[in-house]
């Protein structure tokens, strides 16, 4: 029999907490409340990411702009662009990418070169191609002196060279298609899960989120926080126990949690609610000595209309209510 984990009770609480209360900060926001949104002293001063991946800013644009906008294009081009924009998760270089080709990158634009010029031209009126919310692997793997250019190469090698995007369709589970992203170079272990769950927000991939997970370095960190011993889990195995105990643990707390309109949490929001606990714990539980000592993101609230918008797949969007234009989330851009 496995040995099972033992919180640090604590930190424990307040990885629910978090997840209750930065949840009711969104529903007070899309509810067109006026700020603040929280009594909690912590989430008004710093910027922390969504319970839910798929609230957050760069993933609304991937899921609006990206992968629902042309959904008549041929899949190969659309996995094309939703592997090339997670790369950069930078919508300003999508947008001056796009301008300059005139439509979204397809392969034709990777083959003949126009989209190299189009990322040239971007990181010549940008500056910045890439966020700063992910730490990227090594840049030469391609023996050229730009990352971007390297990047350039891994993306002619997937979709030119080995035909990738029919190929993910013929994967078996959220693994297989991560396997799959995994073998590349440049491609490490956690942006390969984050792009595996991006494809799995198109129509044209449809797993479970609760297929598999791979924990990301900020959700380590914040495993460790959260409990004293992992007992005979692994990190993976935590972010389960955390998903299957979630009803029960909102419960005993008396914490009001509604999801996302009425979808639970998954393995990829469990996995990054220990990222944004770790944050969390920088100031509220200091004490817990990591590699990372303070919340870099300050929080200012913004005012800019957006509206809120989910896979198709996942039928929730008429669920909605209309004030999700009032105000839009920060977004995940911290670290």
């Amino acid at each position: 029999m496995k040995r099972s984990p033992i919180p640090r009770q604590r930190i424990y609480d307040l990885y629910w907490h978090f997840a209750a209360e930065r949840q009711r900060i969104l529903e007070r926001r899309v509810a067109g409340m006026a700020a603040p949104w929280t009594a909690d002293d912590v989430l008004q001063t710093y910027k922390f990411c969504n319970v839910y991946r798929a609230a957050d800013r760069v993933s609304q644009y991937l899921i609006r702009e990206v992968i629902c906008e042309h959904r008549s294009e041929p899949w190969a081009d659309r996995a094309f662009q939703i592997v090339a924009f997670r790369t950069f998760s930078n919508a300003e270089t999508w947008d001056s990418v796009r301008t300059f080709l005139g439509h979204h990158p397809t392969l034709t634009d990777l083959r003949d070169g126009s989209f190299t010029k189009a990322l040239e031209h971007a990181n010549r009126t940008n500056g910045r191609l890439y966020t700063g919310a992910f730490i990227l692997c090594a840049a030469d793997a391609y023996g050229k002196a730009r990352k971007y250019l390297n990047h350039v190469e891994l993306f002619r090698h997937m979709f030119l060279l080995d035909q990738l995007g029919p190929r993910l369709t013929e994967a078996k589970s959220l693994h297989s298609v991560y396997d799959r992203l995994r073998g590349y170079p440049l491609m490490g272990d956690f942006m390969s899960y984050q792009i595996a769950i991006d494809l799995n927000y198109s129509e044209a991939i449809n797993f479970s989120e609760d297929d598999f997970t791979q924990p990301g370095p900020g959700a380590r960190r914040g495993i460790r926080k959260v409990f004293e011993d992992l007992g005979d889990y692994t990190p993976a195995e935590i972010v389960y126990w955390m998903v299957d105990r979630q009803e029960r643990e909102f419960r005993a707390r008396n914490y009001v949690f509604n999801g996302l309109w009425g979808r639970r949490l998954h393995a990829i929001d469990c996995q990054g609610l220990f990222c944004e606990t770790d944050k969390y714990c920088r100031v509220a539980a200091p004490e817990l000595i990591s590699a990372r000592r303070r919340i870099k993101a300050k929080f200012f609230p913004s005012r800019q209309p957006i509206k809120l918008f989910f896979p198709p797949k996942w039928k929730i969007n008429d669920r909605i209510p209309e004030a999700a234009t009032a105000y839009p989330d920060p977004g995940r851009d911290s670290t």
